[in-house]
Parts: structure tokens; C-alpha cells; sequence
């Protein structure tokens, strides 16, 4: 049994590097936000996912490190989080500004209003002008996997694909529920081998989640509670 245990966390250790380490807490200080950096750079996880009024912060501080630790941290924010209902010259502007304060990496909610509507063009078009906008730096769509049917997850997936967006990410984790095996597998089995990842956010609380959730088809992971094991375990 222990045996079996250190297994799964050794396999789990080489998975870090695709975590989002995240604190989107709407009670989170400048202090959490830092405790959260000096934890992405001791763990190296592939970025700190936080609110866009700490992105200037996060950057200032993570610039302050001269080692390469530090300097491999990428800034992920959100934008119309987490209703998806701004206009899209709002959540232009954000990401735009959100860019300039020194994130790397996008995430936006989509109008899920929209999707319902069967306004496929509009949320196409809106994803792709966000795109333009960050360029080269990375654009992942939030279509809220619990408020949505199989077949809205796949026309979603369609999209996204089509307007260019980097990844395709389950949940803002302030729904009804967050990421499932199930919508991972099926989000999979839809893009195939096109260009287009998957980010699974909300329901990864154990290594043994985390295992799962990649070998199901997520290419990243939006989480708070790995590292927290991690740190748990020291103390």
C-alpha cells in the first residue's frame, strides 16, 4: 500500500509543470498572491493563475528574482470572469491591459447566453478578435462545462479550434461544478489530434486526480489543493 502511494506521487511530481497554480479567491491579499508565487517557483508550475488587479504585482515581484526559477513562472489571468457576460470591447481591454502588466497567458469566460442562443458566429468572432489581441501569448477559452450540454461542449470545442484559441478550459470554479473525466474525454475524443488543448480546472484535489485527469487528455491543470498536499506533507 505505501509502496503504491509513493508511486502515484512520484508520478504526480512529474506532472507539476502543467499546473496552473491558482488563487482567484475573491477574499485573496498581496500576501496570498506572493505565498503563491514563491510557490509556483519552488514547485516550478507552468504559471500563477490570478486576478487581473494582481498581475502588475505578480510580474514586479517574479522580475525581482535573477534566477532562472523565477523567470519560468508565467502570469495567467482572467478576463470576463467568471459570468462571461461583459461586452466584447470589455474584455478586450482587458486583456490588452492585462498583457501590458505583464501576463503571459489568458484565460476568458465565453457568453454562455450566446452558446445557448446558437449565436456560434458571435462567440467565434469574439474569441478570435481576444486572440489577435494577445498575439503570441497564450489564449484559453472557460465554457463551463456544468451549465452545458455534451453537444454544446463539442460545438464549443468546434469553435474554438476555428478562432484560433490556444486551449479550451472546462470551468471558472465559481459554478455549479468544476472539470469531470468525462467532459475531458469527450472534449478529447472531438479535437482528435487538431491544434487545440485542453485545461481541466475545478475538480482536481488528489494526485491520484491529477494522474487521471492528464491521462485522460488534459494538457494543463487549474488547481490550488497539489500544491497544498505538497506543502502539507512537509509540514
Amino acid at each position: 500500500m505505501e509502496s503504491n502511494k509513493l508511486k502515484i506521487r512520484q508520478q504526480a511530481l512529474q506532472l507539476i509543470d502543467r499546473i496552473d497554480h491558482t488563487n482567484l479567491k475573491i477574499c485573496a491579499t498581496e500576501k496570498d498572491i506572493i505565498n503563491l508565487c514563491n510557490e509556483a517557483i519552488k514547485y516550478q508550475t507552468a504559471s500563477v493563475c490570478i486576478a487581473p488587479a494582481y498581475v502588475k504585482i505578480a510580474s514586479e515581484f517574479l522580475k525581482s528574482y535573477s534566477n532562472i526559477s523565477a523567470n519560468r513562472v508565467r502570469i495567467c489571468t482572467v478576463i470576463g470572469f467568471p459570468n462571461g457576460y461583459a461586452t466584447t470591447a470589455s474584455k478586450l481591454f482587458e486583456a490588452k491591459n492585462a498583457i501590458e502588466n505583464g501576463a503571459a497567458e489568458i484565460d476568458m469566460v465565453i457568453n454562455i447566453g450566446f452558446l445557448k442562443d446558437k449565436k456560434f458566429f458571435e462567440l467565434e468572432k469574439e474569441i478570435n478578435l481576444i486572440k489577435n489581441a494577445c498575439g503570441e501569448h497564450i489564449l484559453k477559452v472557460i465554457i463551463e462545462t456544468c451549465l452545458l450540454t455534451d453537444e454544446e461542449k463539442k460545438i464549443m470545442c468546434e469553435i474554438c479550434l476555428n478562432a484560433c484559441a490556444d486551449y479550451i478550459k472546462t470551468s471558472t470554479g465559481f459554478s455549479t461544478g468544476g472539470a469531470t473525466l468525462e467532459d475531458i474525454k469527450l472534449m478529447k475524443s472531438t479535437i482528435g489530434n487538431r491544434k487545440l488543448k485542453i485545461k481541466a480546472a475545478g475538480g482536481v484535489k488528489s494526485f491520484e486526480d491529477l494522474i487521471e485527469f492528464v491521462n485522460a487528455g488534459a494538457d494543463r491543470i487549474g488547481t490550488s489543493r497539489i500544491i497544498k498536499l505538497l506543502e502539507d506533507e512537509k509540514q
